[in-house]
């Protein structure tokens, strides 16, 4: 989902901890090469400086606008298949498969056409999961939170103004026959492992590309599948914050909030065990999103390096170096 990082000292082997010597690489005066990438040729060196630019350009202020519209944009549509969906099958109007695959489908076109612009986060606890790993600035935090909250209650009030008032806005509350308590649980689970695909997928270990809309996109249809029943498999608090606010109807809220944050705290963790730090280039280009032009296809270039065997992902590289030390 991606912040566009660049080879500076900042980034050098005492911030990082690589290994002594691992970094190796000649570069021409003034540039330095990122010491995780081992010994990358000084063509991958290039790429990333057209992907991840400058820390001035990244930082610049001018640009965030963009970024907080694609998440504005991105998270309207999610909430309006999502609860729009949740409030039709209320109503008989659609099979619960079909409310339950429609955000996943959703999310998957979402992040295929604008990921690149902004990571296509939708999610607060997205957002944290990426600004804990590293990947994300905290600066850009709470400016993307608020901006997924306005896209939720935008949605809402769309179907408040088609629809009216009714059936909660497809508000996501405890199944008939189950407790919060039960319904905290599973939000808690069905977050952690969501969480965890896209930080997966995120990774530059895994250098899954694109396809990383397909994972994401087709967890949240197959756990709609089995889990909606018991929760409403939200996994995210802005997509419940929507209908509650606009319907006025708060009902076991605290569920949607809580489990999701204790979600993503536990995916964060997982993350950590199976990678170690988060912090690398290609993670952090995949969540902050992409706005330079061409950055797409030196993104592509830099994909086909590791899989030819050029590039050694970080998290990889690091390892091996600690092997070789043994």
């Amino acid at each position: 989902m991606a912040d566009k990082t660049p080879v500076t000292r900042a980034d050098g082997p005492a911030a990082r901890g690589t290994a002594q010597g691992a970094g190796a690489v000649s570069a021409p005066a003034g540039q330095q090469v990122d010491p995780a990438l081992g010994t990358a040729f000084q063509r991958t060196h290039n790429l990333l400086m057209l992907e991840f630019g400058s820390r001035a350009d990244f930082d610049d202020p001018r640009r965030e606008w963009r970024r907080l519209f694609s998440e504005l944009l991105g998270t309207f549509a999610l909430v309006l298949a999502a609860a729009g969906g949740g409030l039709l099958h209320a109503k008989g109007q659609i099979s619960l498969a079909a409310a339950v695959v429609a955000p996943g489908l959703m999310v998957t076109a979402i992040i295929l056409f604008m990921g690149a612009v902004s990571g296509a986060h939708l999610n607060p606890a997205v957002s944290l999961a990426f600004a804990l790993r590293g990947d994300f600035p905290w600066k850009r935090v709470p400016g993307y939170i608020l901006i997924q909250l306005i896209g939720a209650t935008l949605a809402c009030l769309f179907l408040r103004w088609v629809f009216g008032n009714v059936e909660h806005l497809g508000a996501t509350l405890p199944g008939p026959g189950y407790k919060d308590w039960q319904a905290l649980m599973m939000e808690i689970v069905l977050t952690a492992l969501l969480v965890s695909v896209i930080l997966g997928t995120a990774s530059a270990a895994q250098n899954v590309g694109a396809i990383a809309a397909l994972g994401v996109g087709g967890y949240i249809a197959l756990a709609g599948l089995w889990a909606a029943p018991v929760s409403g498999v939200s996994m995210n608090p802005a997509r419940s914050f929507g209908p509650a606010l606009a319907s006025g109807y708060w009902t076991s809220y605290w569920v949607y909030l809580v489990g999701p944050v204790i979600g993503m705290l536990i995916a964060v963790g997982f993350a950590f065990v199976l990678r170690g730090r988060g912090g690398d280039v290609i993670s952090r280009a995949a969540g902050s999103g992409v706005l330079d032009e061409g950055a797409l296809t030196a993104k592509a270039e830099l994909s086909q390096d590791i899989d030819q065997g050029k590039v050694v992902p970080p998290g990889i590289a690091d390892t091996d170096a600690q092997r070789s030390g043994q």
